[in-house]
């Protein structure tokens, strides 16, 4: 099985160029084109910037705070592939696990800011004992695309002892 949660990140990318396409407009209408006048729905000028900032300022931070992350998933050959990185405005450095099927350990997974955030910790045995990856932030998969790669690792987990 192979995907990736691309469609996803393009959406967050997607709303994030609009909402700047509208405080931009919304300033040259506003204030060098004279064609919106004040006040507005019975706000000024301000209060209207202050929303349209903070509102351009919650899509461009959150999904950082979220700890949303671009996935690729793979389990097709001999080992399972993971590729991930942040996918925020600033972009994280891009980080690849590679485990041979036969040394996966298994999986931890955990939830923060309730259910919010959520990550997956992978485990490998080697000759010297099991080694954990960094977690990989789960938070932008949608609940099918989680419910697949736990599905996938749960089938190379060795049994409970």
């Amino acid at each position: 099985m192979t995907f990736d949660n691309s469609k996803t990140i393009i959406k967050l990318r997607i709303r994030l160029f609009f909402a700047l396409v509208i405080l931009i407009a919304f300033l040259i209408l506003a204030y060098f084109a004279k064609v919106i006048k004040f006040p507005l729905l019975g706000m000024s000028d301000t209060v209207w910037i202050l929303i349209l900032v903070g509102l351009n300022i919650l899509i461009a931070f959150l999904p950082m705070f979220l700890n949303y992350q671009y996935i690729f998933y793979s389990d097709d050959n001999e080992k399972i592939v993971i590729r991930y990185f942040t996918a925020g405005i600033v972009g994280g450095r891009k980080n690849s696990v590679e485990i041979d099927k036969r040394s996966f350990s298994g999986y931890r997974t955990e939830k923060k800011l309730f259910g919010a955030v959520r990550s997956i910790t992978l485990y490998q045995h080697f000759n010297e004992g099991v080694a954990n990856y960094p977690p990989i932030y789960i938070s932008a998969l949608s609940g099918e695309e989680r419910a697949k790669i736990l599905r996938s690792l749960n089938s190379y987990a060795p049994p409970p002892k």
